[in-house]
């Protein structure tokens, strides 16, 4: 018989046992969540340079530093070493402790902690606006959305069937729901066991396609689909993938994933969507739909503040009331509007408690705040106690307390925490109910898929029982032909049948040992670079090189077709570009999560310079060949200093991540059949040292304070304050064709919604949102303000698509960014053209966060906004009439 049948099996048999055997040991230095204590230089002018100072001071119970795993999910943070929860350990006690300095974890009590559900929403539908929406049936995508769907009768159904599945259950089974059984045990790489006719849940990475199976798609990374600022390459990429997580029988997508790029040298900003909350949040959005449109549950991750990979486990990220809701949490925001089942808590600690243990962000941002349904799961081994639960977490994955330690603080200790009401029942029924209720919101209790891979053996054959692929491969290639951006052209783009190429560069080759060279890919890439390493990941079923592209291309214009891809020989290279129309140099910049070490570089990025010596390669080719062109696969910002000037670097394509039809996508736009309309999501400098630094220092017994005393100043936000002048600034991209922009105008909405004038007459007046359940994801917050509308012209001579922008700027008095992203839309014209389109307002878009009220207002004084290509080139200028 097969491994798997073994481990299922014994899944089916005996993990239930561990499960719900009784324990009464008590954590005994379980953390929690103190009152919201930010930094106070975020709302400030910001300082001269940005920074991030590491204060790393140590605390009794920071965990220990943990050995990479070879298993591909992320490794785990040790538990506080003298907790006694396991699964079926004899009886322990533990007196209260005290509370440690704010330098380190806070911790609570063992005592009796109360539980009242969070009220469900009562606003009813109220179409076209606000129609009832099912998650398989989202409203239609649009460049200018217009409609919020109201999720909430589908919650409230699902929740009702929920709440009867489990109503005749024990405390140990409604725990056993909450609690995965263990680190590689089941075919996914978290399992949820069967409880009683409830058939158990199947959790498994990636963002960009299902991990550790065959005969799946390998999509464009986050930060690729994110290059194409269009929303419906969003929605049709999250579609795809949420098909193919069905068909493989996955009920829980970990995907998609939101952390900005506050630091550039972030080792998972791929796996992402850019450095701008908007921008991250319109893709999160409609990603989500997408992929629950396809049937997946899917999963926001990862909250919040998971900037960097150095010292993940052991850093404590502090960051203000007002940058935590203007930033960090909109894509979080974004994607409960969305309607999603799911959000994982994050390694990290925020103001000094853990995201997993996190009141005020879990249950007072997320569940009270954004209204959210759904339930709350841990990153892997990233549950600190079983008081995690009072905090507002929902469900432990992947159940151990570390990777195979055979002992959860759920379980059996969550089982005896209730049953010793230092847990409410009302509250382990909670857990229970959102969990069972995400699956019957996405009628997975209807004919779902049975599971069809095994996560830990490569060669089981149930890998390839089901291909999954269907007809994606369009959608691969045209989302990662969009995603491409066009940063110079001296007009030698697109190319015409030249007589001659060659390419240069290990990046424009297949991979010398196949696309699947490494586990997880986790090694120095041999050739094209189409993803980065790490969980969000998966196994190529195959991967289109540039040189098989561009070679196929070019016999079919008989040009002569060359190639070295030596990147060190820079002798031979130049050599081999001599008397060449064309030189196209290849240079990738790779990274990932933290558990793999690539040359020096531990996840995150050591410096922001080419791989493989690729700037030397550059300025080689160059000095022989006066048309080089440079197509460029990085994960995120190079410094492009050394060469982007020279006179003979007569074009440059940033491909980032192209997935497996990262070849044809890159052919595709060299020869114009695909005019590039990709935009940076994130501001390409000319120095590193005009970037937030990654955080360095600490040591295993100390929590390393990231302190984010940048606040709202992120990335282009930054750049614009203190007048720093970027190499290519957000949201840039150039077109084979041209655009100009006319006639423009606003016009305010007036309100349909009748039962909540109240609260938008209070909202003109100069009023805050209430503190109240729901608050930040209200239809009258979100609901259609102010439409602006303008006329897009095709000046140029090729048909093309173009992406204008909208930037709020607020007035001094806000203490706001020069110019903020908040509204943009995607329009294609014939040459010589004209269309009018259209960029919707929310009062929400045009609000701050008053920390004081605890609440969203429009700040005093006038608003203005830009319309226009980038975020330094504005075309257009109006003021909104509130």
């Amino acid at each position: 018989m097969e491994p798997n049948f073994f481990r299922l099996l014994f899944l089916l048999l005996f993990a239930p046992y561990f499960l719900v055997c009784d324990a009464h040991a008590h954590d005994s230095s379980p953390s929690h969540s103190h009152p919201w204590s930010p930094p106070s230089t975020s709302t400030s002018a910001p300082q001269s340079s940005p920074s991030s100072t590491t204060s790393a001071t140590a605390t009794p119970s920071a965990p220990s530093t943990t050995a990479p795993t070879s298993s591909g999910t992320s490794p785990s943070p040790s538990s506080s070493g003298n907790s006694s929860a396991t699964f079926n350990s004899s009886t322990t006690t533990s007196s209260p402790t005290s509370s440690l300095s704010q330098s380190g974890p806070l911790t609570i009590p063992i005592s009796t902690y109360p539980f009242s559900p969070f009220p469900t929403p009562t606003l009813l539908p109220e179409p076209p606006v606000f129609p009832e929406t099912d998650p398989l049936y989202p409203p239609p995508v649009s460049s200018d959305p217009v409609i919020v769907p109201d999720f909430a009768p589908a919650w409230s159904i699902a929740y009702s069937k929920a709440q009867a599945l489990i109503s005749n259950y024990t405390i140990a089974q409604k725990a056993n729901i909450t609690t995965g059984v263990g680190w590689a045990i089941g075919p996914c790489v978290g399992n949820i066991p069967p409880v009683v006719d409830f058939p158990g849940l199947c959790l498994q990475d990636s963002p960009l396609g299902v991990r550790f199976t065959d005969l799946v798609s390998s999509f464009p990374a986050g930060i690729t689909v994110a290059s194409s600022w269009n929303r419906a390459f969003f929605r049709a990429r999250g579609l795809a993938m949420g098909q193919e997580f069905k068909a493989k029988g996955v009920n829980i997508a970990l995907s998609p994933m939101m952390n900005l790029g506050r630091v550039a040298q972030g080792g998972r900003n791929w796996e992402g969507f850019g450095a701008d909350p908007f921008l991250a949040g319109e893709v999160a959005y409609e990603t989500i739909l997408g992929m629950q449109s396809g049937g997946v549950q899917a999963t926001a991750k990862h909250f919040i503040n998971n900037e960097q990979e150095y010292m993940r486990t052991q850093e404590s990220s502090n960051v203000d009331d007002r940058t935590q809701h203007e930033i960090y949490g909109q894509p979080f925001m974004r994607s409960v509007m969305a309607g999603v089942s799911a959000v994982m808590c994050s390694y990290n600690l925020i103001n000094n408690t853990y995201a997993c243990n996190n009141n005020k962000t879990l249950n007072d941002i997320l569940k009270r705040e954004y209204g959210f349904q759904g339930f709350v799961m841990s990153d892997w081994a990233a549950t600190m106690n079983t008081l995690s639960a009072v905090e507002g977490l929902d469900m432990t994955m992947p159940g151990d307390i570390t990777f195979d330690s055979g002992n959860s603080y759920f379980g059996g200790n969550l089982t005896a925490f209730v049953q010793n009401n230092t847990i409410s029942l009302a509250r382990l029924d909670d857990m229970a109910t959102r969990i069972v209720a995400a699956w019957y919101y996405l009628h997975q209790d209807q004919d779902y898929p049975q599971t069809t891979l095994d996560s830990w053996n490569t060669n089981d054959p149930i890998n390839q029982q089901v291909n999954a692929m269907d007809n994606h491969t369009s959608v691969v290639l045209e989302v990662a032909s969009a995603g491409i951006v066009l940063l110079k052209n001296e007009g030698v783009l697109p190319l015409k049948n030249p007589k001659s190429i060659v390419l240069v560069g290990s990046d424009a080759a297949p991979p010398m040992s196949g696309p699947n060279e490494y586990p997880d890919q986790g090694g120095d890439p041999t050739g094209i670079l189409a993803m980065g390493w790490g969980s969000g990941t998966d196994r190529f079923s195959y991967l289109i090189s540039p040189y098989e592209a561009i070679q196929a291309r070019a016999r079919v214009a008989t040009s002569i077709f060359s190639w070295d891809f030596d990147n060190w020989d820079l002798t031979a290279a130049a050599s081999a570009v001599v008397d060449q129309e064309v030189a196209i140099v290849f240079l990738n910049s790779d990274s990932g999560e933290g558990y793999i070490t690539v040359d020096g570089n531990a996840g995150d990025r050591k410096n922001l310079t080419a791989w493989h010596g690729g700037d030397q390669l550059i300025l080689a080719v160059a000095a022989q060949n006066n048309n080089t062109i440079v197509v460029t696969n990085s994960v995120g910002p190079l410094i492009l200093e050394p060469w982007v000037e020279h006179p003979n670097v007569t074009a440059i394509l940033w491909a980032s991540l192209g997935g497996s039809e990262a070849g044809n996508a890159i052919t595709d736009v060299l020869y114009g059949d695909w005019n590039p309309s990709g935009r940076l999501p994130y501001t390409i400098a000319k120095n590193a040292s005009d970037y937030v630094p990654l955080t360095l220092g600490g040591d295993p017994a100390t929590i390393l304070q990231i302190n984010y005393t940048e606040g709202l100043f992120v990335d282009y936000r930054w750049f614009d304050a203190q007048n720093i002048t970027p190499r290519y600034e957000f949201g840039f991209g150039l077109s084979y064709t041209t655009f100009e922009y006319a006639n423009l105008a606003i016009t305010p909405i007036a309100s349909t919604d009748v039962p909540e004038s109240a609260l938008i007459e209070n909202w003109t007046a100069g009023g805050a949102s209430p503190i109240a359940e729901g608050s930040s994801t209200a239809l009258w917050l979100h609901m259609p303000a102010f439409q602006v509308t303008f006329d897009v012209s095709n000046t140029g001579h090729y048909l093309g698509g173009d992406i204008p922008q909208l930037y709020l700027h607020h007035p001094a008095s806000a203490n706001e960014p020069p110019s903020i992203l908040k509204g943009f839309t995607n329009v294609a014209l014939e040459s010589g053209q004209t269309s009018r389109v259209s960029i919707t307002l929310s009062r929400y878009d045009v609000s701050v966060w008053d920390v004081v009220r605890q609440g969203w207002a429009k700040p005093n004084g006038t608003i203005t906004f830009s319309i226009g290509a980038s975020s330094r080139d504005f075309r257009l200028n109006g003021t909104v009439p509130v």
